[in-house]
């Protein structure tokens, strides 16, 4: 497979590949791990919270950006890699090939958490619940207040990650500041929608949990779907445009 990709794509650009997809992987089996933890039955963490919800998923966003960080840039996000590359800050020869590695990338952490949770899904009589192990879902459905809130959260999230970008950190120290600020969303904006803030962590373990034995799941409310992945990738391209031309990033 590596030479197949290696011809295919360029030894550089497989190296890309793979960290993005790993690095997907790797955020979505920590992220909506964490979730699985808490919202399915007979876990040891069942039921604390949405804090520990909130910091299992900064901290899957701190190691994944460590992980792969060095090799792809650590996008893990179409919504970052899309702003980029409308900010002239990324070759748009180069989008389609990282949004398919992060979108396979979290289909494989979705199925991972799927594996690991495997006694657990028998036990959880709540379709809901096992759904939002895998995927966002507003807490009041309103489809003008939850565009906005993804939109809003996206736009902090690249706009934030626009001003980190023009600091200097002691080595080592930017994933952790991206954590944090992933964190401040999740606790400031994230109470509305889940603030998937990134497609490829909603839409690919949402196809996960469609094609998945799971049993008693319910339906993968495919009707809210186009929510977290439009408004994500059009507020991530106004904050990293508003940055750029507001403050001069």
């Amino acid at each position: 497979m590596n030479n197949f990709l290696a011809e295919f794509l360029g030894i550089a650009a497989m190296n890309n590949f793979i960290a993005e997809f790993f690095g997907t992987a790797l955020l979505i089996l920590l992220g909506d791990g964490v979730v699985a933890g808490v919202v399915l039955k007979g876990t040891k963490n069942e039921n604390s919270g949405w804090l520990v919800i909130t910091i299992g998923w900064a901290l899957a966003v701190t190691f994944a950006v460590y992980a792969v960080g060095r090799i792809s840039g650590a996008h893990l996000n179409p919504a970052v890699t899309l702003a980029l590359a409308s900010t002239g800050q990324f070759d748009w020869t180069n989008v389609p090939m990282y949004i398919t590695a992060q979108m396979l990338g979290a289909i494989l952490g979705a199925v991972l958490v799927w594996l690991h949770y495997l006694p657990h899904w028998e036990r959880t009589p709540d379709p809901a619940a096992k759904l939002a192990v895998f995927c966002t879902a507003p807490a009041i459905p309103h489809t003008p207040g939850n565009l906005f809130s993804e939109f809003l959260g996206t736009f902090v999230l690249l706009f934030g990650l626009s001003a980190l970008g023009a600091n200097r950190f002691a080595e080592g120290l930017n994933p952790l500041a991206v954590g944090a600020l992933v964190l401040a969303i999740g606790h400031s904006l994230g109470g509305t929608t889940g603030y998937a803030i990134n497609p490829a962590r909603d839409l690919g373990p949402r196809i996960a949990h469609a094609i998945l034995p799971i049993p008693g799941k319910g339906g993968s409310d495919w009707a809210y779907a186009w929510v977290p992945v439009l408004a994500p990738v059009l507020g991530g391209i106004c904050g990293a445009i508003a940055y750029r031309d507001l403050l001069g990033g």
